[in-house]
Order: structure tokens, then C-alpha cells, then sequence
């Protein structure tokens, strides 16, 4: 019996002094906890209530050169309700007022948000949406709606504010314009002027302290960011909103003329380098067309028929042929080894100066000068193209520039066959502004200047940066194969493959190109293409158009799918900014010229003076006339009076308004 008290007394002494233990354990590890790792558990602690959320600056705003918007920074504001900070009596006498003004502001009845406010209140929810999306001045309204005045603490108004990037031209140049987002990785996705001048653009992020409540939801603490955010700068592009518009416009009409697949168009300032308009317009599977991918700036394709002017002035330069080199064209079909170049008129052209090949576009003229001044040594012409500049990149800003591509004497894809095909624009690759560069070279007697989108960057009113022409060569060769080229040219729009665009209003000149794509299909694909400048004299602006696989049976040739396109531009733009010579006129002293102009004065000053019939007269003879009689002139198109709004011998009164259509 003794003994088994004696073996019960140590089990319990040996469970006590267990606990005992234990409790030492116990207060050892809470006394660490408290002194020893106190800040380290406190600060768990609180990154679990309480972080550090990012807040996203505006965005400088990118505009155009004439001050246009392309793309700005919109706050966007989202209103919730933390319906546990009003005291009882704030939110009964308030209730009721809070509704009626939501439901004047955000268009739900009063009734639906007295019973979200009261159900959010009985729930204890502290996190109740209200709105989301609001513009800043209906933000600001519902701040000022009784007891979300009283603010976040004894009113329980809780704002979230983020940017929304918006593009006031919507779809036009959106590719262009581009984008620049932060990605789930933390890397920025780029495109366009907004990714090629994001640093600029970006501005620095703020931080704002937020704290966790229910249902994983985060509450914004307090009115105030901890760090401000610092917009971004402005930047000011080149292009022209009025030219942009034109250029899109025709692009789109062509290619839904012509079911192409896609196309673009670039208007180049030929001095300056100055990009104007720049439309990329792919087709969707429901036949629309919209900005899906920059083809002007990384699409690298056979350029076709507009290589022939590289060719030429490098033959000229070199001086293997000149403009008046004869050339037989023989039937329009001549062998190279197992293949045959063809011109697409039947039977050829017979004996036809260099120049005439020039204008008619001939490929067996092309592919026989080349071939015979080079054969033996092709490296020579390789080396002259190289020396322009034409196989290198143009070291654009905007990412994604296409790589040019030129096969190479000793190379594997080097075949007998392929010098001939050079010639005509087949077996090398460039991008439509890399072919628009070298003719914006020609048009500008030799300098070739870099395509440029940015003129200034801007912080507010103060220009922080400005951006220069660059030049990329300041002569491409001789100014005397400069003249004949451009002779060329103009003859090309003139008795040539676009004699079809001619127009006796303004001069231009280019050059037409087809290209047979994707070879392997049974019917054959096409890319048409039309690159030039105007007025020819005097250049102001060069321009390219591509027309990438328009239906065959409505049309392929460069002269009926893309030179068209050209034409429509250069004429809006010569309506929109018209070329004046200014002529000094001798004085003479001419009774009858005397006589007619004081009987037209007198009849101008009478109070009833009738309508004159001023159809088929001049515009401006016409504007003249009529403005002097007093009324207010407004015309549409170019030329002369077509129609007239008021009709002749009909009664007119000062400052009568008159609209004139002109042909």
C-alpha cells in the first residue's frame, strides 16, 4: 500500500514540475516575443491591417503640332461608404438628403439608396459601393451632399481615384499613338509615341496608406497621399490633325473599294523630316477596318516598282547608263537563265530610251540594264545602295522598326537570277518609310533628313527639350542625277503608269509599284504601292501609299489601288493650304479699266443691289465680287462657281450669308 502511494506522489511530482517547465516555456517565449522580437511581430501585424498602395501619376498629355489633343490623362473616381463612421444621429438626420442627392447624380431612385445606406449601416459594412467611374466634377458634387461633407471620419465618404488614358481622335492613328502599361511582371509594354517617350511621359509614382477591413477589402486612411504624385511632361508631336484626318480617310476608302487585307500611308514634310499623318489599317473578319499594327514603321515587303528609282540612280551614278540609254524591251518577255521577266503590257515596248522605261514601268528594261552594266560585277551595285543608306535601319524612336534586307554576291539565296529581279524591286525588303525616306531624299535635292514624330517635350509652359532635323546623309548622290530623276518622276504622273492621277490644278510626281506576293498561291497575291511628292517643283511634303492584297478582280496595279489615294491627299491638302504666286503687276493707267471699275463701285454701294449670276467665274473673282457687295462668303471645293446658294437678280442685303460649291 505504501508503495503504491509512493509511485502516485512521483507521478505527480513529475507532472507538476512538467507544467512547471512548460509555464517557464511559456512566460520565456512571451518575454522574447515583447522585448526581443517585438517590432518584427508588430510589423507583421500591421502589414496585415495596413499597406502602401501605389498610386499612378498622370500622364503628360500628348498633343499635336498644331496643339490638338492625341491622348491625355482623365481621373476617374470611385465613391464608397463607411457606413460605421457617422454617428447614429449624423446618419438619421442625413439619410435622406444623402439619397436624394445620389439619386440626382447617379440616376437611381432615392428610395433604392436610403435602403443600400440603411442595409449597409445594419450590416456593418464599411466598404459600400456607391459609384464607380465618375468625372471629376460630379466627384466633386457628391463630396459637397450632406453628411459626405462631414468628410471620411464623421461622414463616411470614401474616394479612390485612377487615370484612364483617353485618345480624342478615337481610332485614328491609335496605333501611332501607341500605349504604355506596366505589365503583371513589372516591365512596361510599349508602342508608339506613348512607349517610344514613356520615361518622359510617365511622371513619378505617389503612395497612399490603406488599411484592411472585411472580406479582403482595402479602405483608404485619411484625405491625404503620403507621397504625392508628380505628373509627367507634354510632348508635342508633328502630326497634323487636318492631314492625319485626310490621310486616313482616303486610306479607308481604298481599301474597302478594293477589299484589301491591310494598308497604310505616311505624309512626310520634305524639309524637316516632319511626320505629318502616318494610318495603318488592317481588315477585321467582318470586313471593318481598324488600327491593328504599326505596317508603316515594322512591315518590311518587297518593295516592287518603287525600287526602281534606287536602281536608277545608283546606274546613273555609277554611270553605266543615262537617262538616254536605248534599251530593247524586245516582245516584253526576256529569259534569265530558267526564268522569264515579264512587262505587264503585251508584247513589250520595243526600243525605248532609259528614262521611257522609267515612266512605263518597265521590268525587262530594268532587269537587261541592270543585269548588263553589273553581271560581272554585282557587288558594285550592292555597295552604291549600300552607300545611300538604303540597308540600314533608321533608328526611329517608335519600337519596332522592320530590319531592310538585301541579298548579297556569295550569300546561299545569291541565284543568277537574282540581280535581274533587284532591278524591279524583288528579292530585297524594306518598310514603307524606309522607301518614303529615300524619296523624301530625292525631293529634297539629295538630304536625306530621319522621319520625325517630336517636335518639343513641354513641363507646363516650359520647354524642357526640343527636338532638330537630323540629317542621315546630306547627299545621296549628285545633284545632276537628281535633276533627271525628278524629270523622270514627273513625266511618270504626266504620260506615264499614273498619268491616271494627273491633274492640270497641282503638279506631282512618283512612282508606281506592283509586287506579286505570295507566289506559291494559284491565283497570286499583290502589294500595291504609290510613293512621291508635291507640287513637284517645289516640294513640300513626300507621301507613300501601300496597299497590302487587294481583291484581283476589282484591281491590283500600283497606278489604279494606291495612286488614287495619293492624289486625294495631295489635292484636300493644296484646297486646305493653297500655293500662291505672288505677282508684281506693272501700273497702268487704263481709261476703260477706270470707267467699268467706277460704275462697279457705284453699283456695289446701292441698297439694292440684286445677286450677280457668278457661275463659272474664278473662286477668287468670284469671292472678291461678292464680298465687296457686302455679303458673307462661304465656299466648299477647288476650282470654279458651280452653284450658288442665292439666285442671280434675287434682292441682297448686307452681310447676307452666300454659299458657293465649286467644281
Amino acid at each position: 500500500m505504501a508503495t503504491s502511494e509512493k509511485n502516485i506522489l512521483n507521478r505527480m511530482y513529475l507532472v507538476a514540475g512538467g507544467m512547471f517547465l512548460f509555464a517557464l516555456l511559456v512566460a520565456f517565449k512571451l518575454c522574447n516575443i515583447q522585448l526581443a522580437e517585438g517590432d518584427k511581430y508588430k510589423a507583421l501585424a500591421e502589414a496585415r491591417t495596413e499597406r502602401m498602395f501605389t498610386i499612378p501619376a498622370n500622364r503628360g498629355n500628348l498633343y499635336a503640332g498644331d496643339g490638338s489633343l492625341l491622348a491625355t490623362s482623365v481621373p476617374k473616381y470611385t465613391i464608397r461608404f463607411d457606413a460605421l463612421a457617422p454617428k447614429e444621429e449624423d446618419f438619421e438626420e442625413n439619410v435622406q438628403a444623402l439619397a436624394q442627392g445620389l439619386s440626382e447624380h447617379l440616376g437611381k431612385p432615392a428610395s433604392h439608396y436610403v435602403s443600400e445606406l440603411r442595409r449597409a449601416r445594419q450590416n456593418k459594412n464599411r466598404y459600400l459601393l456607391l459609384a464607380r467611374n465618375l468625372g471629376y466634377s460630379k466627384y466633386l458634387a457628391i463630396k459637397k451632399l450632406p453628411l459626405f461633407n462631414k468628410g471620411p471620419y464623421k461622414g463616411g465618404i470614401i474616394t479612390e481615384q485612377r487615370t484612364v488614358r483617353e485618345h480624342p481622335l478615337e481610332k485614328i492613328a491609335e496605333r501611332t499613338i501607341g500605349y504604355d502599361r506596366l505589365t503583371e511582371y513589372g516591365r512596361y509594354s510599349e508602342a508608339g509615341l506613348e512607349g517610344a517617350y514613356g520615361p518622359y511621359l510617365r511622371g513619378k509614382e505617389g503612395r497612399r496608406l490603406k488599411q484592411r477591413i472585411a472580406k479582403g477589402q482595402w479602405k483608404p486612411l485619411g484625405d491625404d497621399n503620403i507621397v504625392e504624385p508628380q505628373d509627367g511632361y507634354d510632348v508635342i508631336s508633328t502630326i497634323d490633325v487636318n492631314i492625319q484626318d485626310i490621310a486616313h480617310h482616303a486610306l479607308l476608302a481604298s481599301l474597302e473599294k478594293f477589299e484589301a487585307d491591310h494598308g497604310c500611308v505616311v505624309v512626310m514634310e520634305t524639309k524637316t523630316g516632319e511626320v505629318k499623318a502616318i494610318s495603318n489599317l488592317g481588315r477585321t473578319e467582318d470586313g471593318n477596318y481598324y488600327e491593328d499594327r504599326n505596317y508603316a514603321v515594322y512591315e518590311s515587303a518587297e518593295p516592287g516598282s518603287t525600287f526602281k528609282l534606287m536602281a536608277m540612280v545608283a546606274a546613273l551614278e555609277d554611270r553605266v547608263i543615262d537617262s538616254s540609254t536605248v534599251v530593247d524591251t524586245e516582245n516584253g518577255r526576256v529569259r534569265f537563265y530558267n526564268r522569264t521577266v515579264y512587262d505587264s503590257h503585251w508584247g513589250g515596248y520595243g526600243k525605248i530610251s532609259a528614262a521611257r522605261a522609267f515612266e512605263l514601268s518597265s521590268n525587262t528594261a530594268f532587269a537587261k540594264m541592270i543585269n548588263e552594266n553589273y553581271k560581272d560585277d554585282p557587288k558594285r551595285f550592292l555597295k552604291r545602295l549600300y552607300n545611300m543608306g538604303l540597308n540600314d535601319k533608321l533608328g526611329l524612336e517608335i519600337k519596332g522598326e522592320g530590319t531592310p534586307r538585301f541579298p548579297y554576291p556569295g550569300d546561299k539565296n545569291w541565284y543568277g537570277t537574282t540581280l535581274p529581279w533587284m532591278a524591279f524591286g524583288y528579292g530585297v525588303s524594306l518598310t514603307p518609310l524606309q522607301t518614303l525616306t529615300f524619296y523624301n531624299a530625292i525631293a529634297n535635292d539629295g538630304e536625306m533628313v530621319k522621319p520625325r514624330f517630336i517636335k518639343e517635350i513641354k513641363k507646363w509652359d516650359v520647354s524642357v527639350e526640343k527636338f532638330e532635323k537630323e540629317v542621315i546623309n546630306p547627299a545621296i548622290c549628285s545633284q545632276t542625277t537628281i535633276d533627271k530623276v525628278k524629270d523622270m518622276m514627273l513625266h511618270v504622273v504626266e504620260r506615264g503608269t499614273a498619268q491616271n492621277i494627273y491633274s492640270k490644278e497641282f503638279s506631282m510626281a512618283g512612282k508606281t509599284g506592283t509586287c506579286q506576293t505570295e507566289y506559291w498561291l494559284e491565283e497570286g497575291k499583290y502589294i500595291s504601292s504609290f510613293a512621291g511628292y508635291f507640287p513637284a517643283e517645289n516640294p513640300e511634303y513626300s507621301c507613300i501609299v501601300v496597299i497590302h492584297k487587294p481583291n484581283k478582280k476589282l484591281g491590283y496595279y500600283g497606278n489604279v489601288v494606291a495612286a488614287p489615294v495619293f492624289r486625294k491627299i495631295a489635292q484636300k491638302i493644296y484646297s486646305d493650304t493653297p500655293l500662291v504666286d505672288e505677282v508684281q503687276l506693272a501700273s497702268a493707267n487704263l481709261p476703260k479699266v477706270d470707267q467699268d471699275f467706277e460704275t462697279y463701285y457705284t453699283k456695289a454701294q446701292k441698297a439694292d443691289v440684286t445677286m450677280p449670276n457668278v457661275k463659272g467665274m474664278p473662286a477668287m473673282d468670284a469671292v472678291a465680287l461678292l464680298e465687296n457687295l457686302g455679303l458673307k462668303v462661304e465656299f466648299n471645293g477647288i476650282g470654279k462657281v458651280k452653284n450658288q446658294s442665292l439666285q442671280a437678280g434675287k434682292k441682297i442685303a448686307k452681310n447676307q450669308k452666300v454659299v458657293l460649291e465649286l467644281s
